[in-house]
């Protein structure tokens, strides 16, 4: 949640921070502000609401100067407003505070800084940082003054979780940042330097950066990047070399990036998927678990939040199909509240396409303590659930810039279609002839996907405006495409508002059906399986109810034609591979019906892309 960027170097860093911030707008946009140091004194813009009313004030009041921060909100603490936005100040003016994350006793600080005299501006727990570090600063002696020193101590009385960078007039060269469960990146450049909170912001200065961990701290001037613990000790950090281009995180010719991505499915697919098809079993050079580990596993966690938690319930299906071993799979903020059951015969695999997911890193950590091994299922490189996992499975997605995944979802179900068939070779579930059968299948998905896009884009642009003005829809699916009606039915709320429930079609006579009318939209998913026949009860069953039924089937299928009112076909594949081709019309539908409405779909109300807080 939130974008924070840093800089300080030789550029003009208005145009550098309103650069950064335009590439992390997705991480917030309640409201957005930019400090800027010059002369020793600071200068601050913020603005309520989209970045670009940010970019109008600066262009009225320019801000010159070469070294500041900036950020763009997500709002937790404090209604979205001028005055919340950040950066935030001290009492003096002299210190100034971006910040991602939640101060769990911010209001027992505030308290006692408020008994002290401090006066506080705005309503978030921000501004804390501030007023500690300035306390900090009035207690240090004149000749051993230390703006690192004071930021450090100030840490020592926070409880929670941050992403921080912070400028004072009486340190003009100098930025501090320090992490602890928010993702913060330090870019390397020649002569400038650079703090982020993900790596888009950065990519048109630097490829390389370092990735801070938990408990770590940066100082940053012209001169170079120090790197400690918050003990004081310095670290010595591995560079990282980013892949992804600039123009990856470019809109193209697309309206959204939301439309850009779901095209780029394809070659997202094949990329997840390159050098690790062999002709009879899966390469996966990150597994750092043995397969004499893997053979004594006697259960399968997956743990996930949102769009990621689909993608675990369709790694079930397989997962128990491929491998028989049994899987739960639990939404990661249920699972560490909860006692789950895990031992060192459990395997936890955790999905998060930003690595950063607050609740699935919680949920990893009580799995370890309970002796699980972990591995990880993730898009960004570097980033925490990986580093603390005991292997990943890297996705190859690139970066995903609207709120409402698409790309990394199918991309995360190739990886785990990579990790089944891999685990079965490992414990001989999958014979050879059967691995060959699957990964030559593998191989044909990502032409299957562009040729439904190819074919199908036109007429789900019709069907979406035909059906942008109802209010309510329900989708229904069986077996592993059950749990893609219920992606489909988030795609379509998360970015139309529009009420929609993703159901098992074998549950609707026990509730659903009670809902259904001539205003009643369902989306069914009926292409060729063992329960297509009951798939084609179910529809019946709408029609007897007045409902319109659209419905997903496999190319050739004549029996369907009679039942349903729309019909979007799909071409034939193994069952088991279905999801990752019936997900591809539903994501379209739900883009097209929400751009129909007008909606903002990159940016979805009171969404954001990568959810760093509880």
């Amino acid at each position: 949640m939130c974008g924070i960027v840093g800089y300080v170097g030789y550029q003009d860093v208005s145009t550098v921070l309103l650069d950064g911030l335009k590439r992390l707008e997705y991480r917030g946009y309640d409201s957005a502000g930019i400090a800027v140091l010059n002369n020793n004194i600071i200068e601050v813009r913020r603005s309520k609401g989209k970045l670009n009313n940010l970019e109008e004030m600066v262009k009225v009041q320019p801000v010159p100067g070469n070294i500041g921060l900036g950020h763009t909100r997500w709002a937790t603490h404090g209604r979205p407003s001028e005055e919340n936005a950040h950066p935030h100040r001290d009492c003096k003016n002299e210190i100034i505070v971006v910040h991602n994350g939640i101060v769990e006793n911010y209001l027992s600080l505030k308290d006692e800084l408020q008994l002290r005299g401090h006066v506080f501006a705005s309503e978030t727990d921000t501004e804390v940082f501030a007023h500690l570090i300035e306390e900090e600063l009035d207690r240090q002696k004149t000749e051993k003054e230390s703006l690192y020193e004071a930021v450090r101590l100030a840490l020592k009385r926070v409880r929670g979780t941050y992403a921080l960078g912070v400028l004072s007039t009486k340190f003009p060269g100098q930025i501090i940042a320090a992490r602890n469960d928010s993702p913060l990146i330090v870019g390397l450049g020649e002569n400038e330097y650079f703090i982020a909170s993900d790596v888009p912001a950065i990519l048109n200065h630097t490829r390389d950066v370092i990735f801070l961990d938990n408990g770590e701290m940066a100082v940053l001037n012209q001169e170079g990047v120090k790197i400690t613990t918050l003990e004081a000790v310095e670290k010595e950090k591995a560079v990282v070399k980013i892949t992804w281009s600039a123009t990856q995180a470019e809109k193209a010719d697309y309206k959204h990036f939301m439309l850009k991505e779901i095209f780029e499915q394809p070659t997202a697919i094949e990329d997840t998927m390159r050098t690790r098809l062999g002709e009879d079993n899966i390469h996966l050079e990150e597994m750092e678990l043995s397969l004499d580990q893997l053979k004594t596993i006697e259960k399968v966690t997956i743990i996930a939040c949102g769009t990621s938690w689909h993608a675990g319930l369709v790694g079930k299906f397989i997962i128990e199909e491929l491998v028989r071993i049994p899987v739960e799979v639990d939404i990661a903020s249920e699972f560490r509240y909860r006692s789950p059951i895990i031992s060192d015969k459990t395997l936890t695999i955790a999905i998060s396409q930003s690595g950063e997911t607050a609740d699935t890193l919680a949920g990893i950590r009580q799995a370890k303590a309970n002796g699980s091994k972990v591995i990880s299922i993730c898009n960004v490189l570097g980033s925490s659930i990986p580093r603390e996992s005991d292997g990943t499975i890297y996705t190859h997605a690139g970066p995903e810039i609207g709120v409402a995944s698409t790309k990394a979802f199918t991309s995360q179900l190739t990886a785990l279609y990579l990790f089944t068939i891999y685990l079965g070779r490992a414990r001989d579930t999958i014979g050879v002839e059967r691995a060959k059968d699957l990964i030559s299948e593998l191989r044909r998905l990502p032409h299957l996907v562009g040729e439904i896009l190819k074919k199908e884009d036109a007429n789900l642009k019709k069907l979406a405006h035909g059906f942008s003005h109802y209010k309510d829809f329900l989708y229904l699916g069986r077996g592993i495409n059950y749990p893609i009606a219920l992606e489909g039915a988030l795609k379509l709320k998360e970015i139309s508002y529009i009420h929609a429930e993703g159901y098992p079609a074998g549950e609707m006579k026990h509730g659903p059906i009670a809902l259904i009318d001539e205003d009643m939209p369902v989306v069914t998913i009926a292409v060729r399986s063992k329960t297509y026949e009951k798939i084609l009860g179910n529809i019946e069953e709408v029609k007897a109810r007045d409902g319109i039924v659209i419905t997903l089937a496999t190319e050739g299928d004549a029996e369907v034609t009679k039942k349903a009112d729309h019909i979007i076909y799909l071409p034939d594949t193994m069952e088991i591979f279905s999801s990752l081709l019936t997900i591809i019309p539903l994501q379209l539908l739900a883009y097209y019906i929400a751009d129909r409405k007008g909606c903002d779909v990159d940016q979805p109300r009171n969404l954001a892309k990568s959810v760093t807080v509880e």
